[in-house]
């Protein structure tokens, strides 16, 4: 379920909200897509503020990416594939292949830096998966370089 701030966004903007199951049909559809991990919106206060900012921010690129919101019970399995650490986060895709993406909330400039750039990428494989901040990766044999 989603926060009522998320659900207002959804119904306002038309978001669509995509799953394991439809986010790649989604991706495929559009040349540049957000997708929209908001994770636990009862624990995070961050959820609310990027649901808010991301229909500004699809805005102010000129409606050249597409936002959609990844349903709850998708959100751990499509984390898994696109490797990222912290919620929320927007995971850019080009005709469904990864770009980049951005964890928690940033600063208005920072996200119109970080999506301007991201946007100009070429589509790699997701990064090495790390794990959250705080986590140390001594305790299972890696060397942690910073």
């Amino acid at each position: 379920m989603f926060s009522p701030v998320l659900n207002t966004m959804i119904g306002r903007h038309g978001f669509a909200v995509v799953d394991e199951a439809t986010a790649d049909t989604f991706a495929a559809a559009h040349e540049f897509v957000a997708l929209f991990f908001p994770g636990d919106w009862q624990r995070l206060a961050e959820s609310n503020d990027v649901a808010v900012i991301l229909p500004e921010l699809a805005q102010s690129f000129q409606g050249v990416f597409k936002p959609a919101v990844v349903a709850m019970e998708s959100e751990r399995k499509l984390q898994a594939r696109y490797r990222f650490n912290a919620f929320p986060a927007l995971v850019f895709l080009r005709n469904g292949e990864y770009l980049g993406v951005i964890k928690r909330v940033l600063d208005w400039d920072d996200y119109l830096h970080e999506i301007a750039g991201i946007l100009m990428r070429e589509p790699t494989a997701p990064p090495r998966f790390e794990l959250p901040d705080g986590c140390s990766a001594t305790h299972h044999g890696h060397d942690h370089v910073h």
